[in-house]
């Protein structure tokens, strides 16, 4: 079988159904091929070694990349944003029809919409069906983030998003709320798989030395690592870090990571003489497993927003893959793969003295118990969401429709 993976975001860039997706479904024996931009995210900026042109033919590891010209933006500009989005539609859709030959079956990768536009109309000129992999639901994430707030062009992104829905052979979602929300949509159950994301197995087993470290003054390390942002609801955690050392649990609070809201964070740790939070820096994905790995306890949280229920945090699944007991700030989908799987505990999000409890519940059990929350999770991980369980699903679903 022939799958194209249409892509607006591939390797080097950071990105969750990359290279590593497309070698998987290479070594099931399945030719693959790949269409997406000049890469920029997150920055905005081309990266080294590449020069947006009309189209170049890039080969990683054997697999076919067709790179085609897009308008590279990332800031806050809404309109910059759309001709980023609308840009490398065009380019995917005109090179597509020119350069990918023998398709069997196309997979598209959403966000943004544009992309699976793109698909759509690839699969109807070449007649091939296109699946789907909804990341993001738009256009609520859109609305929830801020991104876009016009009543008017939410609704058209909406019609545009169940147009795009009743046209493909099937569409892929990361967690049962998503389902839910589809079907609520009148998507027909038949249609959508839940296929759970993998994490980036291959920087975790290959983890490099970090330069950073852990504080070493005898107290537990809990890790919270990734984007420091207002999604992430950091004046919680250091309220129930206050609460910590009130109650003199033995427990660091530790960051890794930057972000809009790490400033304030800082700042507010300062003005309440807290001794038991810590601000790392940002370190390279194939550091951060050695960090993930040194720690004691680690640490998921979200503000509660409606979306964030439905959804499951990234870097769950960094954690359950790493073996560490985790803690669940976040309600819904997330908070029941943490308890179906014993590898932690859960609280209330944006709740500190929710969030303190749970962190002394943890700090409080045994090196022992611990450790069996994080084999827990470990076992998990690899049962029901390894790159290899997904990558099996995905094959399933792409030979029942072709």
């Amino acid at each position: 079988m022939k799958i194209l993976l249409l892509t607006q975001w591939f390797d080097p860039e950071p990105t969750f159904k990359g290279l590593l997706f497309a070698q998987a479904l290479r070594d099931l024996g399945h030719d693959v091929e790949v269409l997406t931009g000049f890469p920029n995210y997150p920055g905005g900026n081309v990266y080294k070694g590449y020069k947006i042109s009309f189209y170049q033919k890039e080969i990683m590891d054997g697999i076919v990349i067709h790179r085609v010209p897009l308008y590279p933006s990332h800031d806050g500009s809404a309109l910059k944003r759309v001709f980023n989005y609308a840009s490398f539609a065009v380019s995917s859709t005109i090179l597509g029809i020119l350069k990918t030959k023998n398709i069997d079956v196309i997979y598209s990768y959403h966000p943004p919409l544009t992309t699976s536009l793109s698909a759509l109309v690839l699969g109807f000129l070449k007649r091939v069906p296109f699946i789907v992999d909804v990341q993001d639901l738009w256009p609520d994430t859109l609305k929830a983030t801020g991104m876009l707030n016009n009543g008017k062009v939410l609704s058209i992104v909406d019609r545009l998003c169940n147009f795009v829905y009743r046209q493909s052979s099937k569409i892929v979602v990361l967690s049962p709320g998503f389902k839910s929300r589809l079907i609520s949509r009148g998507v027909s159950e038949k249609k959508v798989e839940i296929i759970f994301n993998w994490c980036n197995e291959e920087a975790l087993i290959n983890s490099e030395e970090c330069a950073v470290k852990l504080p070493d003054n005898g107290n537990l390390n809990l890790l919270f690592a990734g984007n420091l942002g207002f999604a992430q609801g950091l004046p919680a955690i250091i309220g129930a870090a206050e609460i910590l050392q009130m109650k003199g649990i033995k427990v660091n609070i530790v960051f890794l990571g930057d972000g809009v809201s790490k400033s304030q964070a800082e700042t507010s740790s300062i003005e309440k003489e807290l001794s038991n939070v810590f601000f790392l820096p940002r370190v390279p994905m194939k550091q951060v497993g050695t960090l993930l790995s040194a720690a004691d306890i680690l640490l998921v949280h979200l503000t509660d927003d409606e979306l964030f229920r439905i959804t499951i945090p990234s870097r769950t699944q960094a954690y359950l893959a790493v073996g560490k007991p985790i803690v669940m700030g976040v309600m819904g989908d997330a908070a029941n793969l943490i308890a179906e799987s014993g590898s932690g505990v859960t609280c209330k999000p944006n709740c500190s003295g929710s969030l303190a409890d749970s962190i002394e519940n943890i700090a409080t059990k045994s090196n022992d118990e611990r450790k069996l929350m994080g084999d827990n999770g470990k076992h998990f991980y690899s049962k029901y969401l390894s790159l290899n369980k997904g990558v099996e699903r995905f094959e399933k679903v792409f030979k029942e429709v072709v």
